[in-house]
């Protein structure tokens, strides 16, 4: 049970660098994005390529991390310039990244078998594969939340946050929201990116299929951590979102231990999903419930 619990939590603190990235769009530009579905497979097809080719492994996480900002750049440019909708110019370059990986990788699959990964250094410090995923998520999941934390107090770090919330009060201060927007979407994809990087080499290697389904994964680490974390403050919401993305790993190693099948993952999360953004409704709900019983007493 422990070394199942041990491998949820180095599995979730990747996946909390792609939540947080999730959350950039969905919450503070309030889109939802689907280009990290391409993004997340780029940034493994990028670092599975690279480090076969003999680069080193923290290199082949930054060029992961380039290819990410550019996926988010196109989702970006065709929004704000050609007036896509921003949904559908996800969708559009989702779709266009699924070739682009494929070309990059050359086969559905690279194998990273007995190769040096960023883990390497650990495990040579006599650390296991899960001790060392551990150690190495919590080292980016930190630095990657100071760092955010510092960003998002600068002026254009807040100039971001304001263009979701508001974006014509953002337009009469003189700022071109065009550019936060698409500042915000290269942000979000290229920590999505690296997210991919670091799980391929974590599972040993890549597949083009990685991808799907993850948009609903990274929501509901958001949501999970909102809801059970709270929200009272930027820097607690970035926390609550590793913790989130932690215990959603967490619920699902136990939920197949129970028994669930592998098959059934996808839909247990979208149901997850779905009743966690109904819940606000759920409430209204039960408030005229409430009322009556109150006033009965």
């Amino acid at each position: 049970m422990l070394q199942i619990l041990m491998g949820a939590i180095s599995l979730g603190l990747l996946w909390a660098i792609m939540t947080i990235g999730v959350y950039i769009t969905y919450r503070i530009l309030a889109i939802a994005d689907l280009t990290v579905e391409g993004s997340i497979v780029m940034g493994a097809a990028i670092a599975s390529v690279t480090i076969t080719n003999g680069f080193n492994p923290y290199v082949s996480v930054g060029l992961a991390f380039i290819g990410g900002l550019l996926a988010g750049l196109v989702t970006g440019l065709l929004h704000t310039k050609l007036k896509i909708p921003s949904l559908l110019s996800g969708i559009l370059t989702m779709i266009a990244l699924y070739s682009i990986n494929l070309r990059i990788m050359g086969k559905a699959n690279i194998s990273l078998l007995r190769m040096d990964t960023v883990y390497t250094v650990f495990e040579n410090m006599g650390l296991d594969g899960t001790s060392s995923v551990i150690v190495l998520g919590i080292i980016f999941v930190g630095c990657l939340i100071g760092i955010l934390y510092w960003f998002f107090g600068t002026e254009i770090g807040c100039a971001i946050r304001a263009t979701g919330n508001n974006p014509q009060m953002v337009r009469a201060q003189g700022i071109n929201t065009n550019t936060t927007i698409i500042l915000g979407l290269m942000i979000s994809n290229g920590l999505v990116a690296i997210s991919g990087a670091l799980i391929a080499q974590s599972q040993s290697f890549a597949d083009i299929g990685m991808g799907i389904g993850s948009i609903v994964i990274g929501l509901a680490s958001v949501i999970i951590g909102e809801v059970l974390f709270g929200k009272s403050s930027f820097y607690s919401r970035l926390i609550s979102l590793a913790l989130g993305a932690i215990l959603y790993r967490i619920i699902i190693a136990l939920v197949l231990k129970l028994g669930m099948s592998a098959n059934d993952l996808k839909l247990f999360t979208a149901i997850t999903v779905a009743i966690a953004l109904a819940l606000p409704v759920f409430r209204s709900y039960l408030e005229p419930i409430k009322k009556s019983m109150k006033r009965s007493r």
